[in-house]
């Protein structure tokens, strides 16, 4: 499985999934730091990516999600460092 953590998104959970057998990658990584999410989520379908983990709880509303082949969890977090 191919999972893009968002730019928001603390790095360190990029470790948490480390022998879990996924790929995992950062928006920083990929080199896409300051796309905006319609066309971050269209790379990611190029892309073959199965996986969106963000903290943008307006994504939901901002774009059509149902139309992606891909998984999207928006984390609720009290505070986003």
């Amino acid at each position: 499985m191919k999972v893009l953590l968002d730019e928001n998104i603390d790095i360190r959970l990029r470790y948490a999934f480390e022998g879990s057998g996924q790929e995992v990658f950062t928006v920083k990584y990929m080199g896409w730091s300051g796309i905006k999410n319609g066309q971050l989520l269209a790379l990611m379908k190029e892309n073959k990516f199965d996986v969106f983990v963000a903290v943008d709880k307006n994504l939901p509303y901002q774009q059509n999600l149902h139309k992606l082949p891909v998984t999207i969890f928006i984390l609720d977090v009290v505070k986003n460092v």
